[in-house]
């Protein structure tokens, strides 16, 4: 070993030991703040963890509620869960069973729900069984046709063929549309 190797290493130990200073200096001056960065992302994932663990309980409740409510639907305690756990849940039940029941005041009261899927159907079920038309976006088609079939019984064949022309012939009640329009050139 000679003299140039011996100082190359002592420069190389020397940059160290002052990289290491440095580090000790920037440490000592900013330590609370890395200290307080580290704390908050440690709070942060075991926050969205705690949040993430109620979360899927509150949806389990619910989906236990749902399920409960299918075997025995006159369970007030289930459906007083799922109201609370899960309102949109419970709305979209309440209009499954207002529908297959006829029950025209919750279709009334849920016509007017803030979730526009289940304010159109509820609105749309509710005119069928009144035998009115509604502006429903989701049954655009079917209240056409429907507007269409009231008009015949009303003997508005004009209005009714009107009614049946917005409709598309590739429309799932296209079919409907020409069996109705039929009826309005025999009934002419």
């Amino acid at each position: 070993m000679n003299i140039a190797d011996v100082k190359q290493e002592l420069s190389s130990d020397e940059k160290v030991l002052e990289s290491a200073f440095k580090l000790e200096t920037l440490y000592k001056k900013y330590r609370v703040v890395i200290w307080s960065v580290i704390v908050v992302l440690i709070l942060l994932f075991v926050g969205k963890s705690v949040m993430t663990a109620m979360e899927e309980a509150r949806l389990s409740e619910a989906n236990n509620a749902l399920l409960t409510l299918q075997q025995n639907p006159e369970d007030t305690a289930a459906l007083n869960t799922l109201k609370e756990k899960n309102p949109a849940l419970f709305e979209l039940y309440s209009y499954a069973q207002a529908s297959k029941t006829g029950d025209k005041n919750t279709l009334a009261i849920l016509s007017h729900s803030s979730n526009s899927v289940i304010a159109d159907a509820s609105g749309y079920t509710l005119a069928v069984m009144e035998d009115k038309t509604t502006d429903s976006v989701l049954y655009k088609e079917m209240t056409t046709l429907e507007e269409a079939y009231l008009a015949i019984q009303n003997g508005e064949m004009k209005k009714a063929q009107e009614k049946l022309n917005m409709i598309d012939p590739r429309s799932p009640v296209a079919t409907l549309a020409q069996l109705l329009k039929h009826s309005t050139i025999k009934a002419k």
